[in-house]
This record gives structure tokens, sequence and C-alpha cells, in this order.
């Protein structure tokens, strides 16, 4: 049970960074690499803020603003320089291991004993329930907002953007500001994920954002293997229950004595399987189909051969009555 909980926590605060990761995956079609320097740019942003002084929430908030900004260069890296989109996301990632090492003065800053959080703010006498209910405040603001969002008339232009930039720009979209917005939208909410762990977690590291693109993947898979064709808002949700299904795995896995060190081989492993079952599926579905087709056709035939036997019963009882 306490494994349960615990995923459920980690999986709350995992599936803000896995949405921001779907809408440039998904709405622009972008494995945005941008992520893996934008969730640890949070992190030390917020706690950087929360170590000298500035209240939890401002820090939290500073945090998105922080990664919001890392979209805003990613986005005008590819738009207006038009610099290929993978080489966008892994420029701008290179360069803000800098930036946050500039940001925390040092490789990591604790949070442990020292600081308030926004994990403080409530008093449930329990950290996994408190990391539960941040969680899923966090998250429903998130859904709500973009939600929203992409039923304003800003949200569907950049949603026409990715589906069809030629119609978009027939259509008077400016497209190069609505892949900005996207970028923006995407990186701040992956920022503000590294903001939430790094105050649950207790500190703040360079490298807490090695991985998190294939966590966040892996957790948008699951989410489309388990429900598909379904509005906005639940497509979210299920992105929810994803990242805690990858969290209870992860979990399991580490409970199973496996060394966490070969975590980041199984992140991979798992991320390939989890990209390969879409296709096996296919597969599946298609194996069935013909497999339906050949039994129809048997089914067919008979009924036609019995037709044809009976027709020639017929006309033979017919012959014997004429004699």
């Amino acid at each position: 049970m306490d494994i349960v909980t615990s995923s459920i926590a980690q999986g709350l605060l995992w599936s803000v960074m896995a949405i921001g990761v779907y809408l440039t995956f998904r709405i622009l079609d972008i494995a945005d690499m941008t992520a893996e320097g934008s969730f640890p740019l949070g992190a030390a942003i917020t706690a950087h803020a929360i170590v000298t002084g500035v209240g939890p929430i401002a820090a939290t908030l500073m945090g998105f603003a922080g990664g919001a900004a890392a979209g805003a260069v990613s986005g005008f890296l590819t738009t207006k320089l038009h610099i290929p989109d993978l080489l966008t996301g892994i420029l701008t990632m290179t360069g803000l291991y800098s930036v946050n090492l500039f940001i925390m003065g040092k490789a990591n800053i604790s949070l442990i004993g020292t600081v308030k959080t926004v994990f403080n703010l409530v008093d449930s006498g329990d950290a996994t329930t408190t990391g539960i209910i941040i969680g899923a405040i966090v998250v429903a603001i998130v859904i709500g907002i973009l939600v929203f969002f992409f039923h304003t008339e800003m949200g569907l232009a950049a949603a026409a953007v990715g589906n069809n930039q030629n119609m978009a720009a027939a259509n008077g979209i400016n497209n190069d500001a609505m892949k900005i917005i996207i970028y923006m939208l995407s990186n701040g909410l992956i920022a503000l994920s590294g903001s939430l762990m790094a105050q649950t977690n207790g500190y703040a590291d360079l490298s807490m954002g090695i991985g998190t693109i294939v966590i966040a993947l892996a957790a948008i898979i699951i989410s489309e293997i388990l429900l598909r064709g379904v509005p906005l808002w639940a497509r979210l949700l299920m992105i929810i229950v994803g990242a805690v299904i990858y969290r209870l795995i992860i979990a399991v896995v580490l409970d199973l004595g496996v060394d966490p060190n070969y975590l980041r081989f199984f992140y991979a492993l798992m991320l390939t399987i989890f990209l390969s079952l879409p296709l096996l599926k296919k597969k599946l579905q298609l194996m069935t189909i013909r497999h339906g087709n050949r039994r129809q056709a048997r089914i067919v035939q008979a009924q036609m051969q019995a037709a044809k036997t009976d027709s020639m019963r017929t006309h033979a009882g017919d012959q014997q009555k004429e004699v």
C-alpha cells in the first residue's frame, strides 16, 4: 500500500511534466529535448528563490516563468532561425546546464529542514498524503487552464497549426507565434514539475533533468494505449494515470532489489516496449481481422456448397418425378 500511495504522489507531480511534453509531442509533433534542461531550470530557480527568502508559491511561479522563457528561446530558434526541431532542443538543453549552474551557484541546493515549501502549506500529518493533495490541486489547476485555453481563439489557432500549418496560414494564423506559445506552455509546465519535485525531494540538482523526456513519453504512450479518441480533458487525465502507472512500475522494480544505478537502462527499455505496443496492437488486430475474414470466407464457401448440394438434390428429385 505504501508503494501505491507513494507512486500516486510522485506520479501526480511527474504528470505535470508529461502534460507539458504532450503539448509539443502531439500538437507540434516534436519530441522537444528542451525538457531535460527546463526541468532542472524550474527546480534551480525555485530552490534559489526559497533559500533567499521568497515565498514558496511565488518561487514556484518563478520556476514556471523560467521554463516558459526557455521554451520561448527554443521556439525562436526553430521558427525564426529555422534550426531543426531536434537540434533546437539539444542546443537549448546544453545552454541551460550553464544557466542552471549560474542560478544555483553550485551543483545542488538543499531544502531539507531549513526552509518552507508548498508542501508545508498543507498539514496532513503524512508526507505522502500531503504530496497527493498538493499534486491533485496543481494537476486540477493545470488541466482546467489548458482546457479553457484550447477553447479560446488563440488555443484553437495553436491546435490548428499543429493539425495543418498550410491551412492555418491560409486562414491568417501566425504559425510562428503559435508555435512559440506552445513551446512556452510546454516548458513552463515541465519547469513547474521540476519546481515541485525539488520541493518534495528536498533538493535541486543539476542532473535531475536527465531522462525526463523518457519518463514523460512513457506516461503519454501508456495513456494512449489505455484510451484513445477522447476529448482533451480526458486525454490529460489519462496522462496522469499513465504517469502513476509508470511510477508504480519503477517502485515495484526498486522494491525487487534492482540497483538504482541501472534505472536509466530500465527507463529506456520500458519506453521501447511502450512505443512498440501500438504497432503490436495493430498487427494483432490485423491478424484477427484476417483470421476472421478467412473464417467468414470458409463459412460462405460452406453455405454456397450446401446450397449447391440442395439444388442438385432438388433437380434430381424433379427428374425422378418426370420419369
